[in-house]
């Protein structure tokens, strides 16, 4: 997942992709006025998503799109952007959809940025001598071979920065921030480099963006800006962040050296990867479903974005395994490369993709975990809105009904956000995603089989039902 800073950046780009904005949706759905047919053509869908429903939470499915990710994450771990590593997970999955059967399975090529975090060793020479762990924020530069050795100059806010940025010249600047939100406190993870250079500082150390912590570390993409010099930048924990504010605030001298490899290569060829339900009667129009493949190089991307990603494919999958009607339009699984870096698969597919924009019914992505379900994050039209509604209540036995409108959908999909495209991304019991996000702690043990049965039979019923309508999803409130 990327940051929410990064994301406000990427929307405020897709100007050039843009239709006409969909109207605010501050409030919860409203019962609204669909045609009786309509109310009843979607609770014709009941038998369907029933049958989807059971067959993976207890009948032949059930379990297995656990298992296939974690024969993916134990066989490939972690899948930096730009590594051979994403492009032979890419392979797999490529494989995988050819192997269900999906229709128009193929790659697309995305030049993507390839950053390498190389040796990274920090310790504490003063007061007393620790080690201290270090994981580099994404893009980086590294220190001299040397290292640094500097003294520290501790703060819990931008706005402490500015009253000690005389102090801050030459000395390794540590940001020891209160947690509110991932979106509230990401910034300091975004920018700790920027505002530590124009204040002189020779490196930033950033306490780790998590709401808890044992001594964890995170990492995740920072920004350097033009015209400003760039230093090393890395995540620390949150203890060792609140001791150097603990010490810095009681006047003891800190010293600490750091050593960082961190450099940027020269950017490679990836892909999003794609596969098909082609459509019958109108496979122009499309339905899409979402994650995205490239990960940190800390875990192994289990949670961030291997169960997006393995429910989407694997919900076309299932619809084939069901030899279900084939549905009106396509439903189309596309797995988006670099999304850690700055939303770079996504932003070419918006690009090579911009004359279908208008074929779009609805784009679905998954990128906040795949916990136990409870139904969708949703941007659209009020009379879209009372569809998705509708086509959520056919999934009470799981507990999936609830629809929430927001105006922040998702990661990847966040492009089209300008456009009146329909968004949707899953809405899980993900209280604890930010505990494992970015860190080592992202790993297979994370991911709960019943929860991705779950999240999987929701995305295949409402990914289904929407492409098999017969009307499209509203753009605006005409129905």
């Amino acid at each position: 997942m990327l940051s929410s800073a990064v994301v406000v950046l990427a929307v405020a780009a897709t100007a050039a992709l843009s239709s006409p904005v969909t109207n605010r949706v501050d409030d919860a759905p409203r019962e609204c006025g669909l045609p009786d047919a309509l109310r009843q053509e979607i609770a014709g869908y009941r038998p369907t998503v029933e049958r989807i429903v059971a067959a993976v939470t207890q009948g032949p499915a059930k379990g297995k799109v656990w298992k296939e990710l974690a024969q993916f994450v134990d066989k490939f771990g972690p899948r930096l952007s730009g590594t051979e590593v994403l492009e032979r997970s890419i392979d797999h999955v490529l494989g995988k959809m050819r192997s269900f059967g999906l229709d128009n399975v193929h790659g697309e090529p995305v030049e993507v940025v390839h950053w390498d975090r190389g040796l990274e060793e920090a310790e504490m020479l003063e007061p007393r001598p620790c080690k201290l762990p270090i994981l580099g924020l994404g893009g980086s530069v590294g220190t001299p071979p040397g290292g640094i050795t500097a003294q520290v100059v501790a703060v819990e806010s931008f706005d402490e920065l500015k009253q000690v940025a005389n102090q801050a010249r030459g000395k390794v600047l540590v940001f020891a921030q209160k947690y509110e939100s991932y979106g509230k406190t990401v910034p300091y993870r975004q920018y700790a480099a920027v505002e530590g250079a124009k204040v002189g500082a020779v490196a930033t150390l950033v306490s780790s963006i998590t709401p808890f912590s044992i001594s964890t570390l995170h990492t995740g993409w920072q920004d350097y800006s033009d015209n400003v010099t760039k230093i090393p930048t890395a995540s620390i924990t949150k203890e060792d962040a609140e001791m150097f504010l603990r010490m810095y605030r009681r006047g003891d001298k800190v010293v600490v050296k750091i050593k960082m490899g961190g450099r940027m290569l020269d950017p490679v060829m990836s892909r999003n990867s794609v596969g098909e339900v082609l459509g019958k009667t109108e496979p122009e129009k499309v339905v899409i479903v979402s994650g995205h493949m490239d990960s940190w190089d800390v875990g192994t991307g289990a949670m961030d974005d291997g169960g997006g990603a393995f429910i989407s494919w694997y919900s076309l999958a299932l619809i084939k395994m069901l030899n279900l009607p084939q549905p009106r339009r396509t439903i189309r699984a596309v797995l988006w490369t670099g999304e850690e870096e700055g939303l770079i698969g996504a932003f070419a597919y918006a690009k090579a993709h911009k004359n279908e924009l208008n074929n779009f019914n609805l784009l679905m992505e998954s990128d906040e975990g795949t916990f136990t379900p409870s139904g969708l994050e949703f941007k659209g039209s009020s009379q879209a809105q009372c569809i998705m509604q509708n086509i959520l209540k056919l999934l009470d036995s799981i507990n999936g009904t609830t629809l929430q409108p927001s105006d922040d959908v998702g990661s990847d999909i966040m492009v089209w956000s300008k456009t009146d495209v329909p968004l949707a991304s899953l809405r899980n019991d993900n209280d604890q995603y930010f505990w494992f996000h970015h860190s080592a702690g992202d790993r297979m043990t994370v991911e709960q089989s019943d929860a991705l049965d779950k999240s999987t039979a929701l995305w295949a019923a409402v990914a289904y039902v929407v492409a098999d309508l017969s009307v499209d999803i509203p753009k605006n409130n005409e129905v």
